[in-house]
C-alpha cells in the first residue's frame, strides 16, 4: 500500500504527524485550488453579516486603543474571503480615517485576485507586533494533535494509524502529553478517547503572544473540561460531507478544541486571565477571559435572527424582502445545535504602560 499524499510506504504514526502530512504536506487537503470552501461552509461563507460583526469588533478594539490605525490579522485565512468582506463592510461600517492594516495567515499560496491591501503570510507574527485584532476562525480545530485511548488495564497509550485509517496502540503516552491529559482529559476507563491539545494550547499562546494590544478572538466547535466527549471528537469532512477520518490527503482531518486549556495558554502569553468556564456567557468582561457562544457574540455584536414587523412589508417591500432574507442569515449563524453553539474565546492585552 502507498500514501496518496507522498507516494511512500504506508508506514505507523502518530495522529498528530499524519494529520500534518495529509493537510498541510505535498498535495495535501488545505493546499488544493478550491480551498476550505469547496468542501464545508463556514460562519464566513453562511452570511456577510458575520464579516459585518467583525468589523463591528474591529472598530471596538480601534477605539479602545484610541487610534485611527488598527491591525486586522486573520489566522486560517483560507482564501481570504473573511479579510475582504471585513475590509469592505470597514470602509461603510466604522466611519472615516480608520486606517485598516490587514494580514492573512495561511500555509496555502496567496490566492489570486486578493486585494493588494493584504499581507500574505505563513506564520504568526512577530511577538508584542501587532496592536489591533487577531482573528482565528476555525482554525485551532486543524492544529493537528495526537489521540489517546485508555487500554484493557487504563494506561493511556498514543494511537497510531495508517494512511488508509487504519488504526493500532502504540507507547503509552509520557512527559508533558501526560501532564496535560491528566489536567485537561483524564482517560479514567477502558476505551476512553482523547486528543491531546497541547500543540494547540502553544499555537494559541503564540497567537496571544503576537499582541501588543488589543484582542485576540478564536472561534471553534470546543468543549470544557466537565463535558469532555468520553470517546474524543476526531473526525473528516470531504464536499460537505461528514466522512471518516482517514490521513491521505482526501478530506479534512478535525477534532473539537479544549478551549479552557488554550484560555490558560493564552493568559500564560499575556492575555486576560483564564476563568473557570463551561455556560453560555461565562467569563466577565474586561477581567478574564471571555467564553461566549457564537449566539451571544454575534448579539452583542448587533447580528440577530429577528423577523421584521410584518406591517413593514406593505410600507417598504423591497426593504422587507431583504431584512427577511438577513433574518434567516443571522438565524443561521446563531442557531442552537448550528453555528451558534461555537465557542468565541476573547483574550484581551492591555497596552503596556507608558
Amino acid at each position: 500500500m502507498t500514501d496518496d499524499v507522498t507516494g511512500e510506504t504506508c508506514q505507523w504514526q502518530g495522529w498528530r504527524e499524519a494529520t500534518e502530512r495529509a493537510l498541510y504536506g505535498p498535495g495535501g487537503f488545505y493546499l488544493r485550488p478550491e480551498g476550505p470552501a469547496g468542501h464545508f461552509r463556514t460562519s464566513v461563507h453562511a452570511s456577510a453579516l458575520f464579516a459585518g460583526a467583525v468589523a463591528r469588533l474591529l472598530g471596538e478594539v480601534a477605539e479602545e486603543l484610541g487610534t485611527a490605525e488598527v491591525d486586522l490579522v486573520d489566522v486560517g485565512a483560507g482564501r481570504g474571503e473573511l479579510l475582504t468582506a471585513v475590509l469592505a463592510a470597514t470602509e461603510g461600517a466604522t466611519g472615516p480615517g480608520l486606517a485598516v492594516r490587514a494580514y492573512a495567515v495561511e500555509r496555502a499560496p496567496r490566492p489570486a485576485g486578493l486585494d493588494e491591501r493584504v499581507v500574505w503570510t505563513d506564520r504568526l507574527p512577530e511577538p508584542g507586533s501587532v496592536r489591533g485584532l487577531l482573528f482565528a476562525n476555525e482554525w485551532l480545530d486543524n492544529v493537528p494533535v495526537d489521540v489517546a485511548e485508555a487500554d484493557a488495564a487504563g494506561v493511556a497509550r498514543y494511537v497510531e494509524v495508517r494512511a488508509d485509517g487504519t488504526e493500532r496502540l502504540g507507547a503509552p503516552v509520557a512527559g508533558p502529553d501526560a501532564e496535560w491529559l491528566a489536567r485537561w482529559w483524564p482517560l479514567r476507563e477502558p476505551g476512553a478517547r482523547a486528543e491531546i491539545g497541547r500543540p494547540r494550547d502553544e499555537a494559541w499562546a503564540a497567537a496571544v503572544g503576537s499582541l501588543a494590544a488589543g484582542r485576540a478572538v478564536a472561534v471553534d466547535y470546543g468543549h470544557v473540561r466537565d463535558s469532555r466527549p468520553p470517546f474524543g471528537t476526531l473526525t473528516g469532512f470531504r464536499a460537505g460531507r461528514e466522512v471518516p477520518p482517514v490521513p491521505d490527503g482526501g478530506c479534512d482531518v478535525t477534532a473539537h478544541v479544549a478551549v479552557d486549556a488554550c484560555a490558560e495558554a493564552g493568559a500564560r502569553a499575556g492575555g486576560s486571565g483564564a476563568r473557570a468556564a463551561g455556560a453560555e456567557g461565562a467569563g466577565a468582561e474586561g477581567a478574564g477571559a471571555e467564553l461566549l457562544t457564537q449566539r451571544e457574540a454575534l448579539q452583542r455584536l448587533g447580528v440577530s435572527g429577528g423577523r421584521p414587523p410584518l406591517s413593514m412589508a406593505s410600507t417598504d417591500p423591497a426593504g422587507y424582502v431583504r431584512a427577511l432574507a438577513a433574518a434567516g442569515e443571522a438565524a443561521e449563524l446563531t442557531a442552537r445545535g448550528g453555528l451558534g453553539d461555537f465557542h468565541w474565546l476573547v483574550q484581551r492585552v492591555r497596552p503596556a504602560a507608558g
